[in-house]
């Protein structure tokens, strides 16, 4: 049995959905569970109800109270056919706050420099928005590009991380 809990934050409802071992397997700035679960590879999907999300829950509090890699020890569940999806999001995890890097670096960081439209897609495709941190991958020319929960939430994690 999955729990899901919804945290009021600064820039909007987030959802965190994790296992009965603590660890993440979706989360993003919505209220709906269901369209969270669609972004869980199918492998990891199990039913779902609400909650208590522990020590994950404790970390967006920390994160958002200003201690930004709270985050980082919370464990994932992700989950793809892909090998370099699943390498590039364990890559994106190292992105530290207030460094954002283009679609071009992510590809380099992740090994293959001429990926750049698979490194994109595994921006697109990230189920654990926030502990992965996918809103850290702009495009070449600085600008935001898209995101998943809304360009306005990757604008107000970017400027928060930056301390602006």
């Amino acid at each position: 049995m999955l729990i899901h809990s919804t945290l009021d934050t600064p820039a909007g409802p987030f959802t965190v959905v994790v296992s009965k071992t603590g660890a993440v397997r979706a989360a993003g700035f919505t209220t709906d569970v269901p369209v969270l679960m669609t972004l869980v590879h199918p492998a990891l999907r199990e039913p779902v109800q609400p909650g208590d999300p522990g020590e994950a829950g404790e970390a967006v509090r920390a994160y958002l109270g200003g201690d930004l890699t709270a985050i980082d020890a919370i464990p994932v569940e992700q989950h793809t056919a892909g090998e370099f999806m699943q390498h590039a999001w364990q890559v994106m995890r190292g992105i530290k706050p207030g460094t954002p890097v283009t679609y071009t670096g992510f590809a380099e960081l992740s090994g293959r420099p001429l990926a750049v439209r698979a490194a994109a897609a595994a921006c697109a495709r990230n189920p654990v928005a926030l502990f992965t941190p996918c809103h850290r991958v702009l495009r070449t020319d600085g600008s935001f590009g898209g995101y998943r929960w809304g360009v306005p939430v990757k604008e107000w994690l970017l400027k928060f991380e930056s301390g602006d």
